[in-house]
């Protein structure tokens, strides 16, 4: 997980918190599952375990996590997406105002497209294209439930696999700052089904070595939630 990437020293506990909001409002860690072990942490954000204990503290008394002591204990998280009503998209939107809306579609469609074209013109290993298959896969034979989240997971691992920690870390940002307005955007099966035949366009321009083919699928695929998005706010 990109996003849990070191911090500053000057905002160490703030923008640990920040880190782990992160992963567990994209989904990377679900809903009942357990943060990694406090060390590990500690090391992949730079910090020190009373930092860390700090903000994990602060997230459990926000409702987030569920810490437990003892062998099989752990920060676990709480959190789970609300189910949208009808009137929440709306909502979403008048609550990020226009300006903002545009601006997070914009950045969002220029990382995304890039990361995809970046990584298509990579020679990917064996290891790197079992991962992206992967994520196809587990996208493609999600439940309702999880779909959202394995979504984002996908998406990501397009960034991730560049090595770019920069773009990748680009990429979970434009994520997150829409993420509230695909939550509230009702799941159509038919919808799923044209949104599975563009990723699995994307994952076979990228394995292609095809970069501006990746591209163009990435951006026909963002285009197309756009467009959906548009639909339900007319």
């Amino acid at each position: 997980m990109t996003v849990l990437r070191p911090v500053r020293a000057g905002n160490a506990f703030e923008e640990t918190v920040e880190r782990l909001l992160q992963a567990i409002k994209l989904g990377l860690v679900a809903p009942g599952a357990k943060l990694p072990a406090e060390r590990e942490l500690a090391v992949r954000l730079g910090i020190s375990r009373v930092t860390l204990r700090e903000a994990i503290r602060a997230l459990q008394d926000a409702g987030y996590l569920d810490v437990r002591r003892g062998r099989y204990g752990g920060a676990f998280v709480t959190y789970v997406p609300p189910v949208p009503g009808a009137t929440d998209l709306r909502q979403v939107v008048a609550d990020m105002g226009a300006a903002d809306l545009a601006d997070a579609l914009t950045f969002r469609m220029a990382v995304e497209c890039g990361a995809a074209q970046v990584l298509a013109a990579t020679e990917l290993t064996a290891e790197q294209r079992a991962t992206l298959h992967r994520r196809l896969t587990d996208l493609d034979e999600a439940s309702l439930a999880d779909y959202r989240r394995l979504d984002t997971a996908f998406h990501l691992s397009i960034a991730e696999l560049t090595g770019s920690s920069l773009l990748a870390a680009a990429c979970a940002d434009a994520r997150l700052r829409v993420s509230d307005l695909l939550d509230a955007i009702p799941m159509l099966q038919v919808n799923l089904d044209h949104s599975a035949a563009q990723h699995r366009a994307m994952v076979a321009a990228i394995l292609a070595g095809d970069p501006d083919a990746a591209r163009r699928a990435v951006a026909e695929h963002l285009e197309g939630t756009a467009a959906l998005l548009r639909a339900f706010l007319s």
